[in-house]
C-alpha cells in the first residue's frame, strides 16, 4: 500500500511540475511576442476585448504600481511556499496531494515564476489581455487566478471531514 501512495505522490509531482513548466512556457513566448509592437499598442480589437502591450510594474491586474523589488521579494517568498506546500506539506493537508490540488498549485507556481522572470530581466511585467473595464493581464495572471480558484474548490470539495473520535 505505502509503495503504491508513493508511486501516486511522485506521479502527481510529475503533474504539478509539468504544469508550472507549460505555463512558463506559454507566458514567456507570449511575452517576448506582444514586447515586439509598441508600448501602449493595441494590436487586436474586438469589441470590449483587446490585445495592447502595457508595461506593468505592480502585481497581476495592475495593483500595487511601483513597487516591483517588493513584489520581486514576495515572488520569492511565495515559490518557496508553495513548493513547501507541494512536495513536503502534503502530508499535512492531504487535499493538496489529489491531482486537483496539485494543478492548481502548479498554475500558481508557473505564473508566478513567469511573472518573475519579466520582473527579473525588465523590471517589470509585461501585460496585454486587455477586456473592457478590467485591468490588463498576461498569461501568467490567469494561471495564478485559476490556481487559486481550484485550489479554493479543492479546499471546499476535496477535503474529508474526519470523524471525531469518542472520549
Amino acid at each position: 500500500m505505502r509503495k503504491a501512495d508513493s508511486h501516486q505522490s511522485r506521479w502527481r509531482n510529475l503533474v504539478f511540475f509539468l504544469t508550472a513548466l507549460a505555463v512558463v512556457a506559454a507566458d514567456q513566448p507570449s511575452k517576448i511576442w506582444i514586447r515586439s509592437y509598441q508600448e501602449s499598442q493595441t494590436i487586436f480589437e474586438a469589441g470590449i476585448f483587446r490585445i495592447t502591450r502595457i508595461h506593468n510594474t505592480g502585481a497581476s491586474f495592475g495593483l500595487f504600481q511601483g513597487q516591483s523589488f517588493p513584489l520581486t521579494i514576495v515572488a520569492f517568498i511565495g515559490i518557496v511556499a508553495v513548493l513547501v506546500f507541494a512536495l513536503f506539506a502534503y502530508r499535512r493537508f492531504p487535499f493538496l496531494d489529489s491531482r486537483l490540488g496539485k494543478i492548481s498549485l502548479g498554475l500558481i507556481l508557473g505564473g508566478t515564476v513567469g511573472n518573475l522572470v519579466d520582473r527579473l530581466s525588465l523590471g517589470y511585467v509585461t501585460d496585454f489581455i486587455d477586456i473592457g473595464v478590467w485591468p490588463a493581464f498576461n498569461v501568467a495572471d490567469s494561471a495564478i487566478t485559476v490556481g487559486v480558484i481550484l485550489l479554493a474548490c479543492s479546499l471546499l470539495f476535496l477535503t474529508k471531514e474526519t470523524p471525531k473520535r469518542e472520549a
